[in-house]
């Protein structure tokens, strides 16, 4: 794991890499009392939601628009989002979806301190008002059946939804086919052997 860290970093500005090392620093501060991870995927903070979060970046396009990250939880990958593109694509929106009203404040709290652009948005998804995201994305949320429902809802026609899956993407890929037709491309995890990120275009119900 520590080469694919490495290599990620190399990537990003030092300026960067310091904002992400200070999300760390704040999530190991609120995750006692909000309980924003697992306390076991808390050892390796790093590798196991900064690096994982990283990742979903590289795969969007470079010049979207509005990053719409739903279920943000811990802010992950939201707020590895914002604090990228604001190096990288200073003009976009990032907006993110976290019904748990602690959490939502402290992925408020978080922008703030950490100096980036980020809209939170404390509403359930289903309620929330459509988003036209051109990139949309969720990480451990919800099946990709009902992802799918959500994307029909929240992302523009044109745009792209990338989804990190387990072990079980494939069976997850073939339910929700059972109810959207849409394209996908499975591509490998760097931060775990076993999962893929899913990067879906052109969903529809059928």
């Amino acid at each position: 794991m520590m080469s694919d860290l490495s290599a990620t970093d190399r990537d990003v500005s030092r300026e960067t890499s310091e904002r992400l090392s200070a999300l760390e620093g704040l999530l190991r501060k609120w995750n006692p009392a909000v309980n924003l991870v697992s306390k076991e995927s808390l050892k390796d903070a790093r590798t196991r939601h900064i690096v994982d979060s990283q990742q979903l970046y590289t795969l969007a396009p470079r010049d979207f628009h509005r990053w719409v990250d739903l279920g943000s939880g811990g802010g992950f990958p939201g707020l590895v989002v914002a604090i990228l593109a604001a190096e990288q694509n200073p003009e976009a929106e990032v907006i993110l979806v976290e019904s748990d009203q602690r959490k939502a404040a402290f992925l408020q709290q978080a922008a703030r301190a950490l100096g980036v652009k980020a809209t939170v948005h404390a509403e359930r998804i289903e309620t929330l008002s459509p988003m036209k995201a051109d990139v949309l994305s969720a990480r451990a949320l919800a099946a990709l059946p009902a992802l799918c429902r959500f994307a029909e809802r929240h992302l523009e026609p044109g745009g792209v939804a990338i989804f990190p899956k387990g072990a079980n993407h494939q069976a997850e890929i073939a339910e929700a086919q059972q109810s959207h037709d849409f394209s996908v491309s499975v591509l490998p995890s760097v931060t775990d052997k076993d999962a893929a990120i899913l990067v879906l275009k052109k969903i529809k119900a059928r």
